[in-house]
């Protein structure tokens, strides 16, 4: 949009300025042409006004013919009679060399003089005028006759800014409509009557792409949602009949392969919750965020997945590295939202975590805001393959564990949607995984140290 508005304003102020200059020029050569004319008329008018006594003259009278002040510093005079002999010549200049009948240009010393030669019955007139006197006169013409222009341009100029940034003030609303919605905010662009006939077709096909690509989304979310949520319910029914049939003595003797059964029931489970947790927050961006203790959520999750990790005797904890027993941790969130993230951190490692390791929760703050590091001691990811763990059901070679390839996903959709960063990296003192969560905003009033 700019680089239009730039360009459009760019040709038009060019064009406006060559052809200001070009009729700039053809204004000021003409008024130094018709000036030039006008100077040669005043010097035949001169030469044929001055009176026939003017050589017999005594000094006194001479003075007095200064012909309204034009002979004083802008025109020499000399008169010779029929003998050829200077008779006159104007009191303030030199008198110049006789040259031949009619305008000519000559030059004495550092002077170039236009010249007019009349020849009369009794004697010959001959009246110069200094070129540089001419120029001077000819520019103050021409400025005046410029000066109307010099006017006219820079208000021409701004009236063109103005006519093009009004005519472009509808593109740049819809433009900056556009820049402030979110990734999902699919609603119809509200053209208005502002917009031009010329952009409204515009505005129609973009508010058809934003109807289909509406109607795309929500028809993906509604499978997902209504498959994750279809399939959950007859695999818990599933899982709780196999539960039934082991107590009740009905499979006896086939416990490896029920085992393996039951093991893989639970994976067919847990990737219909994170389907329907993936759904969810898919269709939930536009939640509203509000003061909450992060401090409190980690707690939260750290109790309801310290089963899992006891089954694996798993080490769980949570550490603090804020001096201030109090700090909560108080951040800008959608509780919700968090407490799904780290449920999938935490879950996350303790899946790929070997039996009698070490989880870690760690919350931290710094001068960049509040965060949260999830350490495990498991087996770590290749480095090649780090770039590609946010991928939807990606999952790292010889990973081990029963995840689905959507944790690390999910949290990294929950993580952009509030503004936070997500870094996944292998720690540098041993074997295992270091997520981390950083840059949540403080709530008003929390500063960060």
């Amino acid at each position: 949009m700019r680089s239009i508005r730039r360009w459009l304003l760019g040709w038009l102020i060019f064009g406006l300025a060559a052809t200001s200059l070009a009729a700039a020029y053809g204004i000021f050569d003409t008024a130094r042409r018709e000036a030039g004319e006008l100077f040669d008329y005043e010097l035949r008018t001169v030469a044929l006004s001055l009176p026939a006594n003017i050589a017999t003259a005594d000094a006194a009278e001479q003075r007095s013919h200064d012909f309204d002040g034009i002979a004083d510093d802008r025109i020499a005079i000399d008169i010779w009679n029929k003998q050829g002999q200077l008779v006159y010549h104007s009191l303030k200049e030199p008198a110049l060399p006789r040259v031949a009948e009619g305008f000519r240009s000559i030059e004495r010393g550092e002077y170039r003089w236009r010249v007019f030669g009349l020849q009369q019955p009794d004697r010959y007139i001959q009246v110069a005028q200094p070129f540089s006197v001419r120029e001077d006169l000819a520019l103050r013409l021409a400025w005046r006759t410029l000066w109307p222009l010099a006017l006219v341009v820079p208000v021409t100029i701004a009236l063109v800014l103005f006519v093009v940034a009004r005519g472009l003030a509808p593109i740049g609303g819809l433009s900056r409509a556009l820049s402030r919605r979110s990734l999902n905010s699919l609603e119809p662009l509200q053209a208005g009557a502002r917009v031009p006939v010329e952009i409204r077709p515009l505005v129609d096909a973009l508010n058809d792409l934003l109807r289909r690509l509406d109607d795309a989304s929500q028809a993906q979310r509604i499978f997902v949602a209504d498959a994750a949520h279809e399939l959950r319910t007859p695999l818990t029914a599933l899982k709780l009949q196999l539960q039934a049939a082991r107590r009740d003595g009905t499979l006896q003797g086939e416990g490896q392969t029920l085992e393996r059964l039951e093991g893989r029931l639970n994976r067919i489970i847990h990737l219909a919750h994170q389907l329907l947790a993936m759904a969810r927050e898919d269709a939930n961006r536009a939640a509203a965020v509000a003061p909450m203790s992060l401090r409190r959520l980690a707690e939260r999750s750290v109790s309801d997945l310290s089963l899992l990790a006891e089954a694996k005797r798993i080490d769980l904890g949570l550490e603090e590295r804020s001096r201030d027993a109090s700090d909560d941790y108080v951040v800008l969130g959608d509780e919700h939202s968090l407490g799904i993230l780290l449920n999938n951190l935490i879950d996350n490692a303790i899946r790929h975590t070997p039996e009698g390791g070490r989880v870690d929760v760690i919350l931290t703050r710094d001068g960049q805001g509040v965060g949260v590091d999830v350490v495990d001691t498991g087996t770590g990811i290749a480095p090649d393959e780090l770039d590609r763990v946010f991928d939807r059901f990606y999952r790292a070679t010889g990973a081990q564990g029963s995840g689905s390839g959507l944790g690390l996903a999910i949290a990294s959709s929950i993580a952009g949607r509030h503004g936070a960063t997500l870094d996944v990296r292998n720690r540098e003192d041993g074997a295992g995984l270091i997520v981390e969560v950083g840059s949540l905003a403080p709530a008003p009033g929390k500063v960060t140290g």
